[in-house]
């Protein structure tokens, strides 16, 4: 594609660039800090100086706020029963109707350091799947880095599969490449282009007859997911110019994880629902599957960046002139909750997983600058992912301290004169009404939580005491989005503004207890 061979089209930051382009892409780099931080510092100087007109904002965002957590429960509701349909509907039924023997399923398992176990649970879900074996091709992507033990455990699983596959295929990814950070975007790359050279190219396929999945390494499927995939696929309205998103729901260790690890697991799953039914909205997350024609025209993953699962969607966007969405499958894969030997480690892997996902931020200044330079994109198109994209990192960076701060920052630091206003006392009051009734959602988010769970193990004792405790547990969410929402995500956003760049890619732990009995 001709846009693929323009210097910016895999840029990762400013430094890439030179020139004006440099100096302009380094602006679009600050403008979401400044954003978020003059906001939250706006405020503050608006409750001293101006705390009527505090006041008034206060109680216009405090409306807001509720009628977005309508919306937002309504969304939620809605996929949630979408995909609760769709989780029992005959895939391979609706699929008679279609010939789709000539497509081929391209899955990409990257790993670093995690157990066999891990691996071989996301493995073994690939291969119990209903699809046609003669149709799934894997490929065990490993790191160099990673050592002997991670090439051991491929094998070990090659040896053990690959008779139930259509073929299994073992990369190893060269470490420090120059051009590459240290991380999965390369890794995937790597592997994806090894299956094309050994795979796909050896057995004459077309490009546009396969679809890739890029898997995190602990996802885990149901039987029909392939099915899903497929027939999405074959009714999408572009599909070759078309990415598939199914929810993730991480859930694979949920009665293992603490509390606070089940609230901002489950919340991250919310989101991904409420997504699914605003496709407008909905960019590639984690586990996701593209066409591999599209993908090989623009050169796979980007090499030079964290955020890769969000950014590949962006470089396909930009190189087909807009002419690009994402498929809501409303279909789940399973994958781990945030779980570390202790809780206290456990609180801080959560927060880096959160700050790496809050570093999606990056994108903003990358398709600022593509739709600036790009002149063929419909300019009503380019203000509305340009909004969508900007209003949904500040919401994240900035409301849930917003709503935590109105309420009283206006009587703490208006003076005298205020305090003894009428709208001063009233002002509590209505914030606290308001924000009430917007929390009855978290009734809604409990009840779906609770339908979402996998079976209990067996060996649980006091079982309906664990049933009510992840109910109750959903009153902690307030603590919930501003420790593991904003605040790793203004995090994220002041790195980006003051240039202080991720220079790897955090890979989660994958920790699983070992249990006999539990309480």
């Amino acid at each position: 594609m001709e846009y693929r061979n323009t210097p910016y089209f895999h840029v990762a930051h400013a430094r890439d660039l030179s020139g004006k382009d440099r100096i302009l892409y380094r602006l679009l780099e600050i403008f979401p800090g400044a954003l978020s931080w003059g906001t939250l510092i706006g405020i503050v100087f608006l409750s001293i100086y101006k705390p009527v007109w505090a006041a008034v904002f206060i109680i216009i965002f405090d409306v807001y706020w509720l009628l977005k957590t309508v919306d937002l429960s309504v969304h939620h509701y809605y996929n949630w029963r979408r995909m609760r349909h769709n989780i029992d509907v005959d895939w391979y039924s609706r699929l008679s109707n279609f010939r789709y023997e000539n497509l081929k399923h391209l899955i990409i398992l990257p790993f670093y350091n995690e157990s066999q176990e891990v691996v071989e649970m996301s493995l073994k879900s690939i291969v119990n799947s209903k699809y046609r074996s003669r149709n799934l091709y894997l490929v065990l992507a490993t790191e160099e880095r990673a050592g002997e033990d991670a090439q051991e455990i491929a094998r070990n699983l090659k040896s053990k599969y690959e008779s139930q596959i259509g073929q299994i295929l073992i990369t190893v990814h060269p470490k420090d490449l120059p051009g590459e950070i240290s991380g999965k975007g390369p890794n995937i790359t790597f592997a994806t282009e090894q299956a094309r050279q050994k795979i796909i190219d050896q057995n004459n396929w077309k490009y546009e007859d396969v679809i890739v999945s890029a898997f995190d390494v602990d996802t885990v499927i149901l039987p029909q997911y392939f099915a899903c995939l497929t027939y999405h696929f074959l009714t999408a309205e572009n599909p070759l110019k078309s990415s598939y998103q199914p929810v993730p729901l991480y859930n694979n260790n949920i009665w293992q994880a603490p509390f606070l690890s089940r609230i901002a697991a489950t919340s991250s799953t919310f989101w991904q629902m409420i997504q699914q039914e605003r496709p407008e909205k909905l960019v590639t997350f984690s586990s996701h599957s593209i066409p591999f024609k599209s993908l090989y025209e623009v050169g796979y993953w980007q090499k030079n960046m964290v955020s890769d699962d969000s950014r590949i969607f962006w470089n396909l966007f930009l190189a087909n002139d807009g002419n690009y969405q994402t498929v809501p499958l409303s279909y789940p894969v399973s994958m781990d909750a945030n779980l570390a030997p202790t809780t206290w480690q456990t609180m801080k892997n959560i927060y880096k997983q959160h700050r790496r996902w809050m570093w999606g931020v990056e994108n903003i200044p990358y398709l600022l600058f593509g739709f600036i330079k790009n002149k063929k994109i419909p300019f009503k198109k380019k203000f509305r992912y340009a909004f969508v994209q900007i209003s949904g990192f500040w919401s994240l960076a900035t409301n849930p301290l917003l709503i935590l701060l109105l309420g009283w920052l206006p009587i703490v630091l208006g003076g005298d004169e205020f305090r003894t206003m009428v709208l001063s006392y009233n002002l509590p009051i209505i914030t606290r009404n308001l924000m009430l009734i917007a929390m009855l959602g978290l009734v809604l988010s409990a009840i779906v939580s609770v339908s979402l769970l996998p079976p209990m193990p067996k060996h649980y004792t006091k079982r309906k005491r664990k049933f009510v405790i992840m109910f109750v547990q959903w009153i902690f969410i307030p603590f919930s989005i501003i420790v593991f929402g904003s605040i790793p995500g203004l995090d994220s956003q002041t790195r980006l503004m003051i240039g202080k760049y991720f220079g790897k890619f955090w890979v989660t732990p994958k920790y699983r207890k070992n249990e006999t009995a539990t309480t």
